[in-house]
């Protein structure tokens, strides 16, 4: 996973979402079916992926799918 781009298509994936590209920079409660249980999916998602843990404190305080993605890469 390099891209936000290939973040959100994994997640679609993954997870069942059907997310675009433009919505990484939406607030996280904005996106359609977001809730506290899928925000914790996709840390197992991303972690898997990333093959490291990621900061869960720092992902569940982030805003938006772009700055999940800034953690999950390491940014």
């Amino acid at each position: 996973m390099t891209g936000v781009e290939d973040m959100i298509t994994l997640l679609n994936q993954e997870l069942g979402l059907f997310l675009r590209p433009e919505d990484a920079g939406s607030p996280l409660d904005a996106l359609p079916g977001w809730d506290s249980l899928l925000l914790f999916r996709l840390v197992a998602v991303l972690e898997e992926e990333a093959g490291r843990p990621l900061p869960v404190a720092e992902v569940v305080t982030a805003g938006t799918l772009a700055e999940i993605h800034a953690l999950a890469v390491g940014l």
